[in-house]
């Protein structure tokens, strides 16, 4: 019995040491294929993507965030139905570069059915691929249906019956996905002083809210004529009445919430508050929004958002009319002054589109590594003789390498 009894326990211990040299034997191979993936983010084993690589730049490393914000503000992958009720809406503030990516949503984008875009015409055709009803609201592909330039109260109360009134159908089950850009304020600015000097006006806008247009007394001229053309940067400075002042911030917010255009509705500070946190409810709500100064990420952003792709990539302009100006520092402490909500509302806006792009960029990154580290273990699925006999044979459990069920659980998971 003794005899018997030693030799058990001699073949216990020899399956006990293969388990453990085999157990040591894998990780070290794991480790060795799947450690320097999930380590090094500039792997040297060309785990990214080629597409990763050069197309779209790398987030800032000096980057330091100044807000939380949690996942829900930081996902923005939403199912876009071309084909389905779905509507995207483009609130174009003026002087954002919203004209170019005006031109690249009815241009540039890759579509089962492009928008029809004519020599000579304005607007562009924008129909779905199964029948001719528009997908997008935008001043190129249905013009300004609710008035020139409008804002984000004018847009919510009058897209739903402008786009029933074309289609001639009530839709209560539209999808509205609202996108905007916003600019630097102070270079906005400028750009929006260029644009009035040469003769611009925009005195055709209709500044609806709560069912009326402002009174003359509620949203008084800067000029006597036809136009402000000519006007000094002095000039259009002293205007108390100037919409140049905090428009980003003005277009945004929710005006019913101030009493719209009536200033005696609350305290001048308060009403400052209210907008301000309206806006920036209101641009962290919406489906997408880009940065002028930013046109690629603006780019990659969008494509991952909607799940559209652009033709031909974004290009960055800095020589704007703007960047042409000679300032002093009184000058430009003068037009941030005058411009301070919307000096925090861009604040606000850049960091959480810094954090949305660094989001989406470590999210893929991840998920093409663990893609590469999947390639290199192209194992089978365990069968269910394998799970039935898991009791019997101890030695292969300990000694099997991962399921391709367990990797998908680990994608699943991360």
């Amino acid at each position: 019995m003794n005899l018997l009894t030693g030799r058990n326990m001699v073949e216990r211990s020899s399956k006990f040491l293969f388990i453990v040299v085999g157990s040591v034997l894998f990780m070290l191979i794991l480790y060795q294929y799947v450690a320097p993936g999930m380590m090094n983010f500039g792997s040297p084993h060309g785990y990214m993507l080629e597409d990763d690589a050069d197309l779209f730049p790398t987030p800032d490393p000096h980057y330091v965030k100044k807000y939380y914000f949690p996942i829900r503000d930081l996902e923005r992958t939403v199912d876009f139905e071309i084909k389905g009720d779905d509507v995207i809406v483009f609130l174009h503030i003026q002087k954002t570069g919203g004209t170019t990516f005006g031109r690249h949503l009815v241009q540039n984008v890759r579509l089962e059915v492009p928008c029809d875009c004519r020599p000579g015409q304005k607007k562009c055709t924008c129909y779905r691929p199964n029948r001719k009803e528009t997908w997008l609201f935008s001043r190129f592909s249905t013009g300004w249906s609710c008035g020139l330039h409008a804002d984000w109260t004018e847009l919510t109360n009058c897209v739903p019956g402008v786009l029933n009134k074309k289609e001639s159908r009530m839709k209560n089950q539209r999808k509205f996905y609202y996108i905007t850009v916003l600019r630097d304020p102070v270079s906005r600015y400028l750009s929006e002083w260029r644009h009035v000097q040469r003769g611009a006006t925009w005195k055709t806008s209709l500044h609806m809210c709560d069912g009326r247009t402002p009174t003359p007394e509620e949203l008084p001229p800067c000029y006597e004529g036809t136009d402000w053309s000519g006007c000094t940067l002095q000039q259009f400075m002293d205007c108390p009445y100037n919409l140049a002042n905090n428009r980003q911030v003005r277009m945004l917010a929710d005006l019913s919430l101030v009493g719209c255009y009536n200033m005696s509705f609350i305290t001048e500070k308060k009403r400052a508050q209210v907008l301000l946190e309206s806006a920036k409810k209101n641009l962290r709500d919406m489906a997408f929004f880009g940065l002028t100064e930013f046109q690629r990420k603006t780019q990659y952003l969008f494509e991952r958002t909607f799940r559209l792709k652009f033709i031909r990539p974004f290009m960055q302009y800095n020589s704007t009319r703007a960047a042409g100006v000679d300032l002093d520092n009184d000058t430009v402490q003068r037009i941030e002054e005058l411009n301070d909500l919307d000096m925090q509302l861009y604040d606000y806006a850049r960091d959480l589109f810094q954090q949305r792009y660094m989001y989406k960029r470590q999210l893929e990154r991840r998920e093409q590594r663990l893609k590469n580290q999947l390639a290199l273990f192209p194992f089978r699925r365990a069968s269910s003789s394998d799970s039935a006999s898991r009791d019997d044979a101890p030695e292969s459990e300990a000694s099997r390498l991962p399921t391709e069920d367990y990797m998908n659980h680990i994608i699943d998971r991360w």
